[in-house]
């Protein structure tokens, strides 16, 4: 151990006349260990809703999609299918069908976005299926037998709802539904728009606000006839092995098909989304670095209290042959000593605290008798948590950084005072 180092540390641990700066001192790592377990929680959580936006977004969309633009629809789309299933990384591909639509059961009627898709592919696309809280994904081609149909005797095809879109409409499994599409057809009495009727088989929970109120899935032989577009689809939705990999597969698979085909993965088509949470997570980061620089700021007062209070011994030092370099090393050291420490007690907090989350959110909903994020308002069973550890790494460094730098003026100070000056009152 350099002699430097040695007396930066007894300078940290002061005797009983200095119980006052070392005081300061431990205020200073405790704001730093403060900071750090902070920006570890907060950046934890912002990561962890981002993931969870992503997986709920990804549940009931496909990573990729191809459409064909200002053509009215896709025609040869089993050919495009085999094209993109070519493409390295792609796991599956189906067609779909996507409009807006009127449902109407009863006196109650919502304008909702219809997408048609194959029952036998979207399973291995999305996860719908996994998302279905009552009936089958298989039952939009045909409809089971209900009670409806035993006095009908009329077999119907099915609609799968959201679960929001469900309770808004106050319809469960079995009811008849009608959907009225935008598209018109000219009859004797006049114009009227077309109109299919087709049997609640399921409810999807998404757990977005969005998806489980607006959106609505049926068969494509049902949205083909019900659009009359009888050979043609809107695009095609795919699924890849890597999703972070899916803005290249879909550059590759926009050069293998070229115009007018036109691809967009999952990060582009919610780009407006994902650009304000990163925005936010990099903007609580900065707010949150202040508590370090607050902590900073700590550490100038003491190191100056401590080079006011050293004058003497730092005056022999120099008289014994001490460099400039030497004296500014000495208390450099001793802001980077409280860097590391705060910056190391910051970390153990924050890589407990953080897998305990919900346990702790729980206790203080149970002390205070309220509820942080009631999931009727939030759609959340439990708070979303993920340490990135390239985001930790990088709060470490900064921490420790911020340390050092608030250290360099007061040891700058140290190494010019004069030998002269320090040793003339004793």
């Amino acid at each position: 151990m350099s002699y430097e180092l040695r007396i930066s540390w007894r300078h940290l641990c002061s005797r009983k006349s200095q119980k006052f700066i070392s005081l300061i001192t431990f205020i200073s790592m405790g704001g730093v260990a403060l900071g750090v377990m902070a920006l570890i929680v907060v950046i934890a959580v912002m990561t962890g809703f981002g993931q969870n936006l992503r997986d709920k977004i990804l549940g009931t969309n496909s990573h990729i999609v191809v459409t064909q633009p200002m053509s009215g629809g896709m025609r040869d789309y089993e050919n495009v299918i085999r094209q993109v299933k070519s493409v390295p990384q792609v796991k599956d591909a189906a067609p779909f069908i996507i409009k807006q639509v009127m449902l109407i059961f009863g006196q109650r009627n919502s304008g909702v976005v219809v997408r048609g898709v194959d029952p036998e592919r979207e399973a291995n696309i999305s996860d719908l299926q996994k998302n279905l809280t009552k009936g089958k994904l298989a039952y939009l081609d045909r409809a089971p037998s209900s009670s409806s149909q035993a006095t009908s005797g009329v077999s119907r095809k099915g609609i799968i709802l959201g679960k929001e879109l469900a309770r808004s409409l106050g319809v469960d499994l079995g009811d008849i539904l009608g959907i009225m599409s935008p598209s018109v057809r000219m009859t004797p009495l006049g114009i009227i728009p077309k109109m299919k009727m087709v049997e609640v088989v399921g409810i999807f929970e998404s757990k977005m606000y969005e998806y489980d109120a607006n959106l609505a899935f049926i068969s494509i032989s049902s949205a083909q006839s019900l659009f009359g577009i009888s050979d043609r689809v809107t695009g095609i939705e795919i699924k890849v092995d890597d999703i972070d990999a899916a803005g290249k597969i879909s550059d590759a698979i926009q050069e293998k098909l070229g115009r007018p085909y036109f691809a967009r993965d999952w990060m582009k088509m919610n780009r407006n989304l994902f650009s304000a949470l990163k925005v936010e997570k990099v903007t609580m980061f900065i707010i949150l670095i202040l508590i370090i620089l607050v902590a900073a700021f700590n550490i100038i007062s003491t190191l100056f209290m401590v080079v006011m209070d050293k004058a003497k011994d730092i005056a022999i030092l120099k008289s014994m042959g001490a460099t400039r370099g030497s004296i500014m090393q000495i208390f450099s050291m001793q802001g980077l000593i409280i860097g590391i420490c705060g910056t190391a007690l910051g970390c153990i907090a924050g890589f407990t605290i953080v897998p305990n989350l919900n346990e702790i959110v729980g206790f203080i909903e149970w002390l205070f008798d309220f509820k942080a994020f009631p999931e009727d308002v939030y759609y959340l069973d439990a708070l979303p948590s993920q340490i990135q550890w390239f985001d930790s790494f990088l709060i470490v460094v900064f921490s420790i950084l911020i340390c050092f730098l608030a250290s360099l003026y007061p040891a700058w100070r140290a190494s010019r005072l004069d030998p002269v000056d320090g040793l003339r009152y004793e």
